[in-house]
């Protein structure tokens, strides 16, 4: 059963302030870890479509790599951010899966950037996500959700696997760390301003 937040006149902007509010997609492969990071950090109850793995989905989900993964996303998850007085985050995470690709014209729409998730383990499986970012013309960041138990990559390496631009920013997180994820998410704000006041110079 899907989780329904109940939200009340405060939920997306709070009384008093002036906010900008900034919709930030949050992308990458099938279980890399999107809707880990989307529940760490929201401030609100988080909206999740999450929905129990069937065998059917099992032979079209590679699970190669992939342990105890028992739920996906089958439409998107979606939480909110406060990053200060001014600014707020909507978290927009995408399903992973090649099938859920028609979602991403909505979801991109009015979207100022993307938090591009990786697993360094699996840096192939992100090749399809990074040609999505690039077709709808999205400035990103790289987020290398560093799992337990496995070997750290270094920046270059993941650099030259991805073909990333050198002002492209990377940065090592945990998903279910609440530090290390709000760090990766002001690291991709910062770029888009420094992309923002380029563009405007």
């Amino acid at each position: 059963m899907v989780s329904r937040p109940v939200l009340d006149d405060d939920a997306y902007v709070r009384s008093g302030a002036e906010q900008t509010a900034v919709k930030i997609l949050v992308v990458g492969h099938f279980a890399v870890g999107k809707t880990t990071l989307i529940s760490t950090l929201s401030e609100i109850t988080p909206l999740s479509t999450e929905e129990s793995m069937t065998r059917v989905s099992e032979a079209v989900d590679d699970l190669k790599g992939v342990r105890g993964k028992t739920t996906t996303t089958v439409a998107l998850d979606f939480g909110r951010l406060t990053l200060s007085d001014r600014v707020v985050l909507y978290l927009f995470g995408t399903p992973g899966q090649q099938r859920f690709v028609n979602l991403w014209q909505d979801m991109a729409r009015g979207a100022l950037g993307a938090l591009v998730l990786v697993d360094p383990e699996r840096l192939a499986d992100s090749f399809a996500v990074m040609d999505l970012i690039e077709e709808h013309g999205l400035d990103y960041a790289i987020a290398i959700n560093h799992f337990d138990g496995t070997p750290a990559r270094t920046e270059a390496a993941v650099r030259e696997a991805l073909d990333l631009l050198p002002d492209t920013p990377v940065v090592v997180m945990d998903a279910r760390d609440e530090r290390s994820s709000t760090d990766a998410l002001i690291t991709l704000v910062r770029y888009l301003q420094q992309r923002a006041a380029l563009e405007h110079a």
